[in-house]
C-alpha cells in the first residue's frame, strides 16, 4: 500500500511540475544528484528540479504528502547535514537563476539557484556589488542566509548585513515573504540561521557603488610565512574599511621546492596607487612574484575558486588575535599542509563594518578580528583519512585563540555544538521559536539544523 501510494504521488508530481523529477532508475538521476564535493555519495528518494516557484510548492507538497525530510540545492556548495539527505526529497533550484538589478533603487533580486558570479555580473556594468562569496560558483542564497563573509565584508558587511526581503516557500507549502514589515521575527532568523525555515525561492539585496576595484597579489618564497603573517596583521591594523584580503598557504601537486608557498591577497575599494601604498609592509619582503592593479570586481572573485568533481573538506576557526604564538600556529599548519591541487590554509581579516554592523542579528562570529579556515582538496579517496586528519590538526592547532564562534558558511557537518556557536548561544532559543511556527515537524533539517523547540 506505501508503495503504490508513493508511486502514485510520483507520478502525479512528474505530471504537475513544470521542470524535471528524477528518481534513483531516472536516466540523469546520478547526474542531477552530483555536487560540489566529489566525496558526497548522497541518494536522494527523489530530486524536483523546480522551474520556479509554483513548483518549489509542489514538490514540498509532495515531500509533505510522503513524510519525506526536505533538503535544498541552490548553488550546490553546501556540506553542512549531507549524510542526513539519503532517502530525502531534494529540492534543486537550479534552473531558477535569474538576477535582476535595479540601479535606481540600488537592489537585486536573485533568485534561489543564482550563484555569485551571476549576481556581480549582473551588478558590475551599474558601479555597484554587495558582499558575495570568494569564489563565483557559491549560491547567492546559501551563503546569504548563512552570513556571508567575502572580499567586500569590511566595507559593507556580512552578506546577511544587505538583505531586504525573502521570498520562500514553508513546511507547509505556503509562499511567504518575510522582510523588516512583513514577519519580522522570520526575517530576522534568515540572518544566519541558513535554510532551516524554508525553500528560499528569491532574496532582494541591497547593492552598493563599487566604482574601482583594485586587487594585489604577492607569492614568497617558503620558510617565509611567519614575517609574512606579521606584516599581512600591520596592513590590517592600520587599513581603511576598503581593505580586504587573505593570507593564505597554496598547495601543488607535485610538491612545491622547499615546500608550500606562502602569498597575500589585498583587495581595495580604489585605485591602484592606494592599494600599492597601503601594501608597503608586504612590498618591502622578499617575494618570488606580485601584480597590483585596477581590475573588475569579478576578478577578485575567482581566485580561490576550485573546479567541480573533487574532494574536499574545510572547517574554520575564529580568533580573538595573532599573537606571534597564533602566527606560528598558523604557519606550521600551513607547512604541513598535503601537496595536493587547491588545498590552502587561509587567514581572513574581519574587523570594519563586520564588526561595526547590526547587532541583533545570529551571527556570532562578527567581533573576531581574524578567521583561519583550512580547506583540503584532493582528488585520490586513499588520501581522504590524511586530508581529513591535516583540516582537523590545522583547526586545533589554533584553538587556544578561539572565540569560541564561527561561521557556519565555512564548515561542514560538525555537530550540534558547533551549530550553536554559529548562531550564539543567546541566539539559539529564539531560533527554535521561529522554527516551532514555519517547521514544527523539522522537515527541513539536511542542514545546520535549528530544532523546533
Amino acid at each position: 500500500m506505501a508503495f503504490s501510494t508513493a508511486h502514485t504521488a510520483l507520478a502525479a508530481l512528474r505530471e504537475e511540475l513544470a521542470g524535471e523529477v528524477f528518481a534513483p532508475w531516472d536516466p540523469g538521476y546520478d547526474g542531477a544528484r552530483a555536487v560540489f564535493d566529489a566525496r558526497d555519495g548522497r541518494r536522494p528518494a527523489v530530486i524536483a528540479r523546480c522551474a520556479d516557484a509554483a513548483d518549489v510548492v509542489r514538490a514540498v507538497r509532495f515531500g509533505r504528502e510522503l513524510d519525506l525530510r526536505v533538503a535544498v540545492r541552490g548553488g550546490g556548495h553546501g556540506a553542512a547535514g549531507t549524510a542526513s539527505a539519503d532517502g530525502a526529497l531534494m529540492v534543486d533550484l537550479s534552473r531558477l537563476r535569474r538576477v535582476g538589478v535595479d540601479p535606481v533603487a540600488g537592489t537585486a533580486r536573485v533568485e534561489g539557484g543564482a550563484t555569485t558570479g551571476e549576481l556581480d555580473r549582473a551588478a558590475l556594468p551599474y558601479g555597484l556589488a554587495t558582499t558575495g562569496a570568494r569564489a563565483p560558483t557559491t549560491g547567492v542564497a546559501g551563503f546569504v542566509l548563512g552570513g556571508g563573509t567575502g572580499w567586500l565584508d569590511r566595507l559593507f558587511g556580512p552578506a546577511a548585513d544587505s538583505l531586504l526581503t525573502v521570498e520562500l516557500v514553508t513546511a507547509d507549502a505556503a509562499r511567504v515573504r518575510a522582510s523588516a514589515d512583513e514577519h519580522p521575527e522570520l526575517f530576522r532568523a534568515l540572518h544566519g540561521g541558513g535554510g532551516n525555515f524554508g525553500v528560499v525561492t528569491a532574496l532582494t539585496l541591497r547593492l552598493h557603488e563599487l566604482p574601482r576595484f583594485s586587487l594585489a597579489l604577492l607569492r614568497y618564497p617558503p620558510g617565509r610565512g611567519p614575517e609574512v603573517v606579521r606584516a599581512f596583521r600591520e596592513v590590517f591594523r592600520t587599513g581603511p574599511d576598503e581593505l580586504g584580503g587573505a593570507l593564505l598557504y597554496l598547495a601543488g601537486p607535485p610538491a612545491p621546492a622547499g615546500g608550500p608557498r606562502c602569498a597575500a591577497v589585498l583587495t581595495y575599494a580604489g585605485g591602484a596607487d592606494g592599494l600599492r601604498d597601503l601594501a608597503g609592509p608586504l612590498r618591502a619582503l622578499p617575494h618570488e612574484a606580485a601584480v597590483a592593479g585596477e581590475v573588475p570586481y569579478t576578478e577578485a572573485q575567482r581566485l580561490l575558486d576550485t573546479p567541480s568533481g573533487l574532494r574536499r573538506h574545510g572547517s574554520a576557526e575564529c580568533l580573538t588575535g595573532l599573537p606571534q604564538e597564533a602566527v606560528d600556529a598558523f604557519c606550521a599548519g600551513g607547512e604541513g599542509m598535503p601537496a595536493a591541487a587547491g588545498s590552502r590554509h587561509l587567514l581572513f581579516p574581519q574587523g570594519g563594518a563586520v564588526a561595526a554592523g547590526p547587532r541583533g542579528y545570529p551571527l556570532a562570529w562578527r567581533d573576531a578580528p581574524w578567521t583561519a579556515h583550512p580547506c583540503a582538496v584532493w582528488a585520490d579517496p586513499a588520501e581522504d583519512e590524511r586530508a581529513l586528519r591535516w583540516v582537523r590538526d590545522a583547526r586545533a592547532a589554533l584553538r587556544p585563540w578561539s572565540t569560541g564562534a564561527v561561521c557556519l558558511n565555512l564548515i561542514g557537518d560538525e555537530g550540534p555544538e558547533r551549530v550553536r556557536a554559529g548562531l550564539g548561544a543567546g541566539n539559539v532559543l529564539r531560533l527554535e521559536k521561529v522554527k516551532r511556527r514555519y517547521d514544527p515537524d523539522n522537515v527541513f533539517r539536511c542542514n545546520h539544523n535549528i530544532r523546533p523547540v
